[in-house]
């Protein structure tokens, strides 16, 4: 096949839509259910090549959880403590596939940016990773392919709607990209710059320490940084993004969008909101919008008279501003990374707070002197990649 008629564009008005090879060839991706529209693809397209630069670099199957051409979250296939499984809602299924457990991770890091979210795995689809797709509210999913009863379970999904798509893991575009803005057309190198040990070498913090854990989690912030929305910041913990913010015009509100979405994550493995007495039969859609709510600074709108009552089988106690500090204070070993340099060190103010150690970050400020002697007050080690990671 080699061009695709979609429905419309990036809104129903922008009509005609399709994707399609302009030297002929065939398109690069099989429909096996569903109808994909013009931002389905746009985020499979960006989804498909993070997760394939993951797996790449950690040798471990890959997730992301893709929406409006940025990740909400991304991951590898690392095993799930209880905690996580219960917080991200897979706590009754069992043991599960090291592709599954990415997708748990990629989805559960912000389940409320992630509620309608596109899908893109490195690895084949299996059943254990079809079961939580099945369960959970996305437009559609792309993977190298999927086992017969995987797909089977994924063409269940939305009454045969769901979109699947089966991406050539072989394909290989030109070295040129092109795109047109108001009838001119763009054309530039692709990004392919390889994201690996060799980008940290550089470390210009008095603490030179980085263990392998921490290497392979800034590989996971720079990746993901590589096709997130600019300009960016990722935190990553234990193989998962656990907060990004994207598309910002400030370099210190990214950082600290990206810190309030790790501190909410932290913040949900904290006792008192395992322990939120909600009702049977609660949605789990609803479960992640109390529980965001009640951990933010308007939890006020869940706790009142008549609202608590329609969630809670009694009424939460509050979670004060000193039990969360508490909480988030025993944060730590978080890695960061950003897709260009930290011009001030509120940054590094700000990434503290979220129990950050690690950062990765081209360098190259008038300022960067500042920002090293920030990171050596708390111990942090950095390193200058030299490189920026720009993505539009």
């Amino acid at each position: 096949m080699q061009e695709l008629q979609l429905k419309y564009g990036c809104n129903p008005n922008q009509k005609p839509s399709r994707i399609y090879m302009a030297d002929g060839s065939d398109l690069p991706v099989e429909v096996l259910s569903g109808r994909p529209g013009y931002i389905n693809f746009m985020d499979a397209f960006n989804g498909w090549q993070l997760v394939r630069d993951l797996k790449k670099q950690t040798g471990l199957p890959a997730a992301a959880s893709f929406k409006h051409v940025s990740p909400a979250g991304a991951a590898v296939g690392l095993p799930l403590p209880d905690v996580l499984r219960k917080i991200y809602w897979v706590d009754d299924c069992g043991d599960l596939s090291p592709l599954a457990c990415a997708y748990a991770r990629a989805r559960g890091a912000d389940r409320m940016s992630s509620f309608g979210d596109f899908i893109s795995l490195s690895d084949v689809c299996d059943r254990d990773t079809a079961l939580l797709i099945r369960r959970e509210v996305s437009d559609g999913v792309i993977a190298p392919g999927y086992t017969e009863e995987a797909l089977a379970i994924l063409r269940a999904k939305k009454n045969g709607n769901y979109v699947v798509l089966k991406i050539n893991e072989d394909y290989i575009p030109e070295p040129l990209e092109r795109r047109q803005i108001f009838g001119v057309t763009f054309e530039q190198g692709r990004q392919e710059l390889l994201i690996d040990d060799a980008l940290l070498s550089n470390i210009v913090t008095e603490q030179k320490e980085l263990s392998e854990e921490a290497k392979r989690d800034l590989k996971i912030a720079l990746i993901t940084l590589k096709y997130t929305q600019s300009n960016s910041v990722c935190y990553v913990k234990d193989g998962q993004a656990i907060g990004v913010g994207a598309g910002q015009q400030s370099r210190v509100h990214c950082t600290r969008l990206a810190g309030q979405k790790a501190d909410n994550w932290w913040l949900r493995q904290c006792p008192k909101v395992l322990e939120l007495p909600f009702l049977e039969g609660i949605r789990r859609a609803d479960r992640d919008n109390a529980i965001d709510v009640y951990i933010g600074s308007e939890y006020r709108d869940v706790l009142e008279d008549g609202a608590w009552q329609r969630l809670f089988s009694r009424r939460p106690e509050v979670f004060t501003e000193e039990e969360k500090r508490a909480w988030l204070d025993q944060l730590t070993g978080v890695s960061l990374g950003s897709d260009a340099f930290f011009p001030f060190s509120d940054n590094i103010e700000r990434a503290h707070k979220s129990g950050v150690c690690y950062i990765a970050e081209p360098g190259g400020s008038v300022r960067d002197d500042a920002v090293i002697e920030c990171c050596n007050k708390y111990g942090m080690v950095m390193a200058f990649t030299g490189i920026r990671l720009f993505h539009h």
